[in-house]
């Protein structure tokens, strides 16, 4: 990893406005007058895509997902092709590329496809000719030549994908904000942030619903040692947060709290193994839905019972789906939808029982439930009323990090 390639990604509120392209522009340019070769991945600017959505949505409630690939992806063109008309302008070389062209190649899974290969001769190309590399994020295309999209986020993973196949040491991924914080600082005041994550632990902190990267895109940093270093567009010299391997190097911790405010949970029983579980399966892929967790148990008197849950934001489609299934499986399939999540991240998270006890205890002391409980090697999560989100995030914060957050100014 030695090629003197960086890979720089800007987000939506990065590229909202002719001013901020400029902005970028010039860090970008900065970039290149080191000595670096770079390529940069744009995502669509800010709102652009929930408006495409909404457009798709005025004349369907269940738009074709093929075409709502087709649509959505010209938001991620549009500012790869203002970046590079701003690079040009200013005398650096660019050029814009959309997702196929940088031979970005996926499955065909329409609205959430995923990353096959990486066939990156163009950028090369482009690259030895001494030029700046624009690419449209988001996108690629499948093996049947159809245009794909990576699911809400995924410029994040054509970014540390294209950096990983480049062989490039970082990917820079830029934001409105310096970095991670241990919990939303739009819901909690001041937050930590957090100086340097474990790919594991950043990957359940995406997971979980926190917005700095997608949960794909560290699954390609983790494969190939990419270092991923999260820093905002507006402070490009702060010092950010470093994602890298820190496996064995840590003990067990808690190192934030993430939230989704819109999860759907939909329990299904089979009284007389009569398969309903199996068919509601079916019904959720062909549906096209995609599932965060599904959990089985036999609750005795051969009953099954079946959980799922289901983030919104990831399902355009969900309006229009739930009641088709809720008429499929009559008296089966019992949905809440006024459900949101809230998790706690950390390596190691299981290893000591007292984080689950507390967790259970501040939240039925507050009258939380919670309507499911959830656990994995880094993640505490549970599905709490929704309107009550924002206090369950900083009933955990206050808890569990501002303690040691007073520990740090003290030392």
């Amino acid at each position: 990893m030695n090629n003197n390639i960086i890979v720089l990604k800007f987000g939506g509120t990065s590229v909202a406005t002719p001013e901020r392209i400029r902005q970028v522009a010039e860090l970008v340019r900065s970039k290149k007058e080191k000595g670096l070769r770079v390529v940069v991945v744009v995502s669509a600017r800010a709102k652009m895509t929930d408006a495409l959505i909404d457009d798709a949505r005025s004349f369907s409630p269940d738009p074709s997902p093929r075409e709502v690939d087709m649509l959505l992806t010209s938001g991620e063109r549009i500012s790869s092709a203002l970046l590079a008309i701003a690079l040009n302008a200013r005398g650096a070389a660019a050029i814009s590329l959309t997702g196929s062209q940088a031979g970005i190649i996926t499955d065909d899974d329409h609205t959430n496809a995923r990353i096959i290969e990486i066939r990156p001769a163009r950028v090369l190309q482009a690259l030895n000719e001494d030029r700046i590399v624009v690419v449209s994020g988001f996108q690629g295309v499948s093996f049947k030549k159809e245009v794909t999209t990576l699911g809400r986020g995924g410029s994040d993973i054509s970014a540390v994908a294209l950096a990983s196949a480049l062989d490039a040491e970082v990917c820079e991924i830029y934001s409105d904000v310096d970095g991670v914080y241990a919990a939303d600082p739009n819901v909690v005041d001041e937050p930590m942030k957090i100086r340097e994550l474990s790919y594991q632990e950043m990957q359940e902190m995406a997971e979980a619903g926190a917005k700095v990267l997608h949960p794909k895109s560290v699954e390609f940093a983790k494969a190939k040692g990419t270092i991923i270093h999260a820093k905002s567009t507006f402070v490009p010299d702060g010092e950010g947060t470093i994602i890298r391997n820190l496996e064995g190097r840590i003990k067990p911790r808690i190192v934030g709290i993430a939230s989704e405010e819109k999860v759907t949970l939909a329990r299904c029983r089979d009284e007389r193994h009569t398969g309903v579980i199996a068919r509601l399966v079916d019904s959720l892929a062909a549906a096209n839905v995609k599932v965060k967790q599904i959990s089985f148990s036999e609750v005795g008197d051969g009953v099954t019972s079946g959980n799922f849950i289901i983030p919104e934001k990831e399902n355009y489609h969900i309006d229009s789906v739930i009641p088709r299934l809720e008429a499929s499986f009559p008296g089966t399939l019992h949905v809440s939808r006024q459900l949101g999540a809230v998790s706690l991240i950390g390596a190691g998270i299981n290893d000591r029982y007292d984080f689950l006890l507390e967790s259970l205890q501040l939240l039925r002391a507050e009258g939380l439930g919670p309507a499911s409980l959830h656990t994995s090697s880094f993640r505490i999560s549970a599905l709490v009323p929704r309107q009550r989100v924002k206090e369950t995030v900083g009933l955990f914060y206050e808890h569990f990090l501002r303690p040691a957050e007073l520990d740090q100014a003290e030392s």
